[in-house]
């Protein structure tokens, strides 16, 4: 029998009403390819499985993938063991876009969405359940107390909102926190993945110590200390805008 084990981070969804708003949202993406990670016992595949023709999911609990090809057979020939941080997403689909969804292990929540960032080209959309703490990281404003660099990241490249939260009882076993269901869809306007890739680490090396200046935080990070005598730079990192970190990062890295 399948349990959830800590190591993976999982948590089951056993609420189908839940399970039932998360596939309502889902069918209301206009996209061929979707990919699941972290199907767990499949609370969601088991109703998608018929209804997505081009449909993949990637499990790394092997005992997780035998229960799902013990009991929804004809799911071998869309599930991959594997470990969703390693795997080659081109290889998905031909490289052609795709929805990527999941109850995320929370373990590693936070890479997931980083590892959607670095592959922004072919992930239109995503949908996903996170710890609530960890879905206001992602889609919150400057200024806020929950504001950081994946909010920065995140936001330069997709429109992000929370659909809704996730008491922790609707799980098995029930997780310490509450959980949310967010939907990240890519902007047209969006930075390349190239400039975020060269970006990304003067982002978090402003948050390296979050009640300290953008003064403190950079001092140690840019080629050109000089600049950061103008005053703009006793302002705190949770203060400035993403666009604004562009600007600065124009400023003091090219």
């Amino acid at each position: 029998m399948a349990y959830a084990k800590k190591s993976f981070g999982q948590h089951f969804l056993t609420n189908q009403d839940i399970i039932l708003k998360i596939i309502d949202q889902l069918k209301s993406i206009e996209i061929e390819n979707f990919c699941e990670v972290g199907p767990g016992k499949g609370a969601l595949s088991y109703h998608l499985l018929d209804k997505i023709p081009n449909y993949k999911l990637i499990e790394a609990d092997k005992d997780m993938v035998a229960h799902l090809e013990q009991h929804i057979p004809k799911i071998k020939d869309h599930i991959y063991q594997h470990d969703f941080l390693k795997f080659n997403l081109k290889s998905l689909f031909e490289g052609k876009a795709f929805l990527l969804f999941g109850n995320y292990p929370y373990n590693i929540s936070s890479q997931i969405v980083i590892r959607t960032l670095e592959n922004s080209n072919q992930i239109p959309y995503m949908i996903g359940m996170f710890q609530k703490e960890m879905a206001l990281r992602i889609v919150s404003s400057y200024g806020s107390k929950d504001y950081g660099p994946l909010s920065i990241l995140s936001s330069l490249m997709y429109d992000r909102k929370i659909l809704f939260d996730v008491n922790k009882e609707n799980f098995s076993p029930p997780p310490n926190v509450q959980s949310a269901v967010i939907l990240m869809k890519r902007r047209e306007d969006r930075i390349s993945i190239e400039f975020y890739t060269k970006f990304q680490p003067f982002v978090r090396a402003s948050f390296q110590y979050r009640r300290k200046t953008l003064r403190n935080n950079l001092k140690g990070f840019v080629r050109n200390t000089n600049l950061l005598n103008d005053p703009y730079f006793t302002i705190r990192p949770e203060d400035v805008e993403p666009t604004k970190f562009v600007e600065l990062y124009t400023l003091l890295m090219q």
